[in-house]
């Protein structure tokens, strides 16, 4: 179930071939079936960081089941990477957000995860 919310004051010129590569690689990152991947992408032109307009960003990852101190760590280093050379977004300018909401707590075709997958 992750998704993927993503803010930019960075123009991207194909946002909805970015918002599918962005699928793609967090699927693979995370190590979660695509099928369940949402992605969001906003630009926002008044996004600042360090006091500055220059390119930045923010990222928010949901996900169920896979957020912990060792795996966000690797995920940073390849979601980071994957900015860098998609967007020449440097790792100094954004933050990410790693977020496990619980089963129980994201619903998805009239009921939850926790009712899907089972109590965790």
């Amino acid at each position: 179930m992750p998704t993927l919310n993503f803010i930019t004051n960075v123009k991207i010129p194909d946002a909805k071939a970015f918002a599918l590569e962005l699928s793609k690689f967090g699927a693979d990152t995370l190590s979660k079936p695509e099928l369940y991947i949402s992605v969001i992408i906003t630009y926002n032109e008044t996004l600042t960081f360090g006091g500055t307009f220059d390119p930045a960003f923010s990222l928010r990852i949901d996900s169920l089941d896979n957020i912990s101190e060792q795996l966000n760590e690797e995920y940073s280093k390849a979601f980071f990477k994957f900015f860098k050379e998609k967007l020449d977004l440097p790792g100094n300018r954004g933050y990410i957000t790693y977020i496990d909401p619980g089963r129980a707590n994201i619903g998805h075709d009239t009921t939850t995860f926790a009712t899907i997958f089972g109590k965790k």
